[in-house]
């Protein structure tokens, strides 16, 4: 494991907090016979593990809907902007308020490009 990627992963992923929260910190079992997670931070550790991967493009399926509107700031600004920045992203969001900083946005109506810009 790459440990010095593995924890700035963490904290750009905003699970620093849960990890010191948790039983066993990132070492506890989640799930059916662990501990339970709640939405946002399966939504964040689907996040990391997507991101601590290295990858040339990331496709980002809402990465955003399940945390709350400061969390979800500070992940796009965090980690999609300013992590990632070297990436390609694709990011499939409902969420207006990120679309100023993007660099092009496509809208999508039953399935066909609807506009592009």
């Amino acid at each position: 494991m790459d440990r010095p990627r593995y924890n700035t992963v963490v904290r750009r992923c905003a699970l620093d907090r849960d990890f010191t929260l948790l039983p066993h910190g990132d070492k506890t079992v989640v799930g059916e016979r662990g501990v339970s997670l709640s939405g946002g931070q399966r939504a964040r550790i689907s996040l990391a593990r997507a991101v601590y991967k290295r990858a040339d493009i990331y496709l980002l399926d809402d990465p955003l809907s399940a945390v709350d509107a400061h969390v979800g700031r500070h992940l796009f600004e965090s980690c999609v902007v300013g992590y990632l920045r070297n990436t390609t992203r694709v990011l499939v969001t409902h969420q207006l308020q990120f679309l100023r900083d993007v660099e092009q946005i496509i809208i999508l109506k039953n399935g066909a490009i609807a506009a592009a810009g």
